[in-house]
Order: structure tokens, then C-alpha cells, then sequence
């Protein structure tokens, strides 16, 4: 048993090491592409020049720019993809993600409105950031017997009155863009589109989602096992010693306020949180132990990459992220439903 154990954590520590290898190359990688290149030689002198904080010469300016970009959506990536492990957990389908109750469609509502009426970039961020959270607490509200786990806490597996309320609201809040789009002037519609397809563009280095990435991480790890009893024996979670009800809340708590702090910092990036938390699945296993870390890694090298690509695939035009996360997550998603019904026919 102690054997197996070590190996085991000999595994997820490899796994880890590199997935966090993989996401570093990209970070890396997006500081040095665009269309003006960042000459190899240069790049001890502007690293140096952005760790004691101050960036001299184009070079150094250029990567202070890119990587300030490239953090911005490593850490949105990263808390998509955790928020999507979650909201698995949460309804118990791997085919899930964190916009399925509505989230993005609330912080959609909030940032276009601040944007139909010319309000300053930290309000757009702002008024995201209350419409996200004012349909979490909502939803709650609404469907907090349902987060319970059931009577007693004690029927995990059914949360048709959390996505039926999810579903609702978000076609509340999508109506509601819907008019703000249609009576936009044009001057700014093209943002506000923008907005909605999924855009970082303009971010740079921000503090507040790392640390609630970071918090959400250590909370959900902490968890772990729980997750683990709850996925493979659902029906008897409460009489193995999970406390259901409390974990269900804190599942809703915690992916609501990663896709709200994700959707804040880049708009309505699509897929990410579906398509990499059943990858990595597939690939490393069902052990959340192992599954929400890599997750976050994964999620956050992935949109990285998918960001390099957007502002340089056509440079200097810059492509909304969205669009790329899209065209990759369609396909992939496609791919791997069609796996799942192979696997679990009817």
C-alpha cells in the first residue's frame, strides 16, 4: 500500500512538473512573439530591467507589455478551467462548464451596460463583476434546496432545479444584451461585441485574480478526497462521511466567483472550461488530487497559446481570443463527445 501511494505521488508530481513546464515555455514564448520580435540577446537585459522594476530600451517595454498580457490570460485561462472542474463536480456531467448557470451571461449584462453608456474601462471591469455576482447570489437564493444535495443532503446526483434556474437566468441576461446591442450606437458596438466574443486585449499584470485562483486551488485541494467519494459513490457520500450539502455550496461558491473574476478580466472566453478540465480527464485520470491542479495549468497554458496566436496569427491585426478558443474547442469537443458515447452507448 505504501508503495502504491508513492507512486502514485511520484506520478502527480511528474505530472505537475510538466504541465508547469509546458505552461512556462508558453509564457515565455508570448513574451518573445508579435510583430516585432524581441532579439534572444537582448532578453537577460530586459528581464532584468522588469524584476527590479524598471524597463529600459524597446525591448524590455515590448516584453513588460506581452507578459503582462500573457499573465492576465494564463491566470483567466487557469481559473476557467478550475471553475469547469467544479462545476463537473457540482452536476455531476463532465460535459458542464462555468458559464451553464449563467455567470458570463450576468457579467455580460453588467460590462455592456457600462459600455453602452461610455463609462471608464475599471467600471466596464466593474459592472462585470456585480452582474456576475448578482446572478450567483440569485441563483442561490433561488436554488439553494437543490444545492443542499436534496432532503437531507443526501441525493447528490440530481440538480435539475440548479440548471433549469441557471438556464432561465442566463436567457434573461441574454435577452437583455441582446437590446443593448440592438439600440448601440455604432461607435460602440464594435466593443462591446468584443466584449462578448472574448477579448484580452488592454489587460495587463492584475493581482486580485491570482490571489483568488490561488485561494480557490488550496480550498478545492483541501477538498479533494471528498470530490473523489462524491464522483464514485454518490448515492452512499453521506454515509462514507462527506458532508455533502456543505461541499455542494462550496463548489457553487467557489466556481461562480473563478468564472466571475475570469469573465471580468477577459469577457465571454468560450470552451476553455469545458473542453480542457475533460481533457485532462481523459488523459491523467479522475483523481482530483491530481485533476484540479492539472487542470489549472492546462487551462492556463492553453489560453496563453491561444492568445499568441490571436495577436499574431494576422499581425499587426489583433484576433479576439474567443474566436481562436472556439474554432480549437469546437472540434475537440465534438471529438470527444463522440468518445463518450462510444464509451457509454445507451
Amino acid at each position: 500500500m505504501n508503495t502504491f501511494a508513492a507512486t502514485s505521488l511520484a506520478r502527480r508530481r511528474a505530472t505537475l512538473a510538466l504541465l508547469g513546464a509546458c505552461a512556462l515555455a508558453a509564457l515565455v514564448g508570448a513574451g518573445l512573439a508579435g510583430s516585432v520580435a524581441v532579439p534572444v540577446a537582448e532578453l537577460p537585459h530586459a528581464l532584468a530591467g522588469l524584476l527590479t522594476g524598471s524597463p529600459d530600451g524597446m525591448a524590455a517595454t515590448l516584453l513588460d507589455l506581452r507578459l503582462g498580457r500573457a499573465s492576465s490570460a494564463f491566470v483567466t485561462g487557469a481559473a476557467l478551467a478550475l471553475a469547469g472542474v467544479m462545476m463537473q463536480a457540482l452536476v455531476r456531467n463532465p460535459l458542464a462548464d462555468p458559464y451553464v448557470l449563467g455567470v458570463s451571461a450576468g457579467a455580460a449584462v453588467g460590462a455592456l451596460a457600462a459600455l453602452l453608456f461610455g463609462a471608464a474601462l475599471w467600471l466596464v471591469d466593474v459592472g462585470a463583476l456585480i452582474g456576475a455576482v448578482a446572478i450567483s447570489l440569485l441563483l442561490y437564493l433561488l436554488a439553494r434546496r437543490d444545492l443542499g444535495g436534496g432532503r437531507g443532503g443526501v441525493r447528490t446526483g440530481e440538480s435539475g432545479v440548479l440548471l433549469l434556474t441557471g438556464v432561465v437566468l442566463a436567457s434573461a441576461c441574454m435577452a437583455l444584451v441582446t437590446l443593448m446591442l440592438s439600440v448601440a450606437p455604432e461607435s460602440r458596438l464594435r466593443g462591446m461585441v468584443f466584449w462578448m466574443i472574448g477579448d484580452l486585449a488592454g489587460t495587463s499584470w492584475r493581482l486580485l485574480p491570482w490571489v483568488v485562483l490561488a485561494g480557490a486551488l488550496l480550498l478545492a485541494l483541501r477538498q479533494a478526497r471528498a470530490l473523489n467519494v462524491m464522483a464514485l459513490h454518490a448515492d452512499a457520500a453521506v454515509t462514507l462521511g462527506v458532508n455533502v450539502a456543505r461541499l455542494r455550496r462550496f463548489l457553487f461558491m467557489c466556481s461562480g466567483l473563478l468564472t466571475a473574476c475570469a469573465v471580468t478580466t477577459g469577457g465571454s472566453i468560450g470552451f476553455v472550461g469545458l473542453v480542457v478540465p475533460h481533457a485532462c480527464r481523459h488523459a491523467f485520470g479522475p483523481d482530483h488530487r491530481l485533476l484540479l491542479p492539472a487542470a489549472a495549468l492546462a487551462g492556463g497554458g492553453f489560453l496563453v497559446l491561444a492568445d499568441t496566436l490571436a495577436r499574431t496569427v494576422l499581425a499587426p491585426q489583433q484576433l479576439p481570443v474567443g474566436v481562436l478558443t472556439s474554432l480549437i474547442g469546437v472540434p475537440v469537443f465534438l471529438f470527444q463527445l463522440h468518445q463518450l458515447h462510444v464509451r457509454h452507448p445507451r
